[in-house]
């Protein structure tokens, strides 16, 4: 990744240096008595990027209304109800690389907005993905995400926990490197109701996804080449059965079921989670001892491998996306440029998020050099970015997703048996394809 990025940023830093850079001169603009309003995410990890708007509106004599400010999926409700009763004359809109299949005609096309050399800026890579039927219909801010393991290294360099820990399971305790090591560790280290070995995000999307990445890294597939549902596999089943073990095991927390990404965010943050699979945008914060309990004590590696021998990564990125029916087309584009411009991206990857312009990559790698938790921050998540994945790229994944966590839920609560949890989801994730006239 090292080389792909560098090969990049010398491109996008020539293109910026040409004509294009005149035009780049013109941003952010100038729109007195213009108000933008938005629909934006809301949590930890993004709050600190939203206190750049107040210089925005300075710059360029616009105000923004936030209209909406809710976790991913609950804002991806309301962008489905406003498409379904045409309210959508708001501006700027939040957009992830998963969701963005489902918004057809939602957003317009931002290469006709801004110059192009502040988008060839960007990892070509994630333009392509945000790039939807020839429309660049989302701005990747600094939130490249994909998840990498961080551990309480103390846990690992104790000695009475290394003797009874070899003693119990015949092989020394270091960070783990395989899911069934994971297993191992969560169900040693878990005191409950004190303390946890692990934790998951239990409901929406965030269980699907895990569920989907499990299945890779098991050697199955969630769609097969054609399209079709194929989870309910012997795969799909060892996959479903980690959860089901963990809880069962009362390793995770009873709640975990009801976790979203700040609840994980927190958990761990409080020393009360031994390992924890997370997003890089939660670096920072977990390092941090203004909030959290296990700063300085945080070590952080690539996400272990299934029983294939692939590893976990499911990856996308969020981003910021302008409607077709905004009233000011070029003030809202001009939000979208300043929330994921350079410095806007270096605020945030300073904090843990992976860039996606090339030049804050390598500005990153720098600040990294003399900061040994930042420079493992980032070794772990450039090694796990050489393992990540997308996504299926079907508009209906959103649907499906909401169709298969409840079968996944009612099997980690012992009501199902994975087996039938997943015939029953694969069922009805057949059925949505179907519906859909994709099978």
């Amino acid at each position: 990744m090292n080389r792909l990025l560098s090969g990049v940023c010398a491109g996008a830093l020539l293109l910026a240096s040409g004509a294009g850079a005149a035009l780049a001169g013109d941003l952010p603009g100038k729109f007195e008595g213009v108000t933008v309003d938005v629909k934006l995410i809301g949590g930890q990890q993004y709050e600190k990027l939203y206190e750049r708007i107040p210089e925005w509106e300075k710059a360029t004599g616009a105000k923004v209304n936030i209209l909406t400010k809710k976790n991913g999926f609950d804002i991806d409700k309301e962008l489905k109800s406003d498409i379904a009763s045409g309210s959508t004359n708001w501006c700027v809109g939040w957009n992830h690389s998963s969701f963005a299949p489902q918004y057809t005609g939602l957003y317009t096309d931002l290469s006709k907005l801004l110059p192009k050399a502040e988008i060839d800026a960007f990892v070509p890579s994630t333009i392509k993905s945000a790039t939807i039927d020839g429309k660049l219909e989302m701005l990747p801010r600094a939130q490249f995400d994909v998840s990498a393991l961080y551990y309480q290294k103390s846990l690992y360099e104790n000695a009475d926990n290394k003797t009874k820990f070899k003693a119990k399971y015949g092989y020394d305790l270091v960070p783990p490197d395989t899911w069934k090591e994971v297993t191992d560790q969560a169900e040693f280290f878990a005191n409950p109701p004190n303390f946890y070995g692990t934790q998951f995000a239990g409901k929406e999307e965030a269980i699907n996804g895990r569920f989907y990445e499990m299945v890779v890294a098991e050697g199955g597939e969630y769609l097969d080449k054609d399209g079709k549902p194929v989870f309910n596999s012997e795969a799909g089943i060892r996959a479903l059965d980690w959860f089901v073990n963990l809880y069962k095991a009362k390793a995770v927390p009873a709640g975990t079921t009801n976790y979203l990404w700040d609840d994980l965010g927190q958990g761990f943050a409080s020393g009360t989670v031994a390992i924890n699979l997370d997003w890089p945008g939660w670096a920072g914060f977990f390092n941090d001892p203004k909030s959290s309990k296990v700063a300085g004590n945080v070590g952080v590696k690539v996400a272990p491998k299934g029983s294939s021998g692939k590893r976990t990564g499911w990856s996308g990125f969020h981003g910021f996306s302008v409607t077709e029916n905004c009233p000011n087309k070029e003030a809202a584009a001009s939000l979208v440029w300043w929330l994921t411009n350079e410095d806007s991206q270096k605020l945030e990857a300073a904090a843990g998020p992976l860039p996606t312009r090339t030049a804050v990559w390598d500005w990153d790698l720098k600040q990294a050099e003399n900061d040994p938790y930042k420079k493992e921050v980032l070794t772990a998540f450039q090694e796990e970015a050489k393992h990540a994945f997308a996504v299926p790229q079907t508009p209906e994944w959103i649907e499906i997703s909401n169709a298969v966590y409840p079968e996944l839920q009612a099997a980690i609560l012992g009501d199902k048996t994975s087996k039938q949890a997943l015939d029953e989801a694969a069922a009805k994730a057949t059925q949505i394809l179907q519906d859909a006239g994709k099978l």
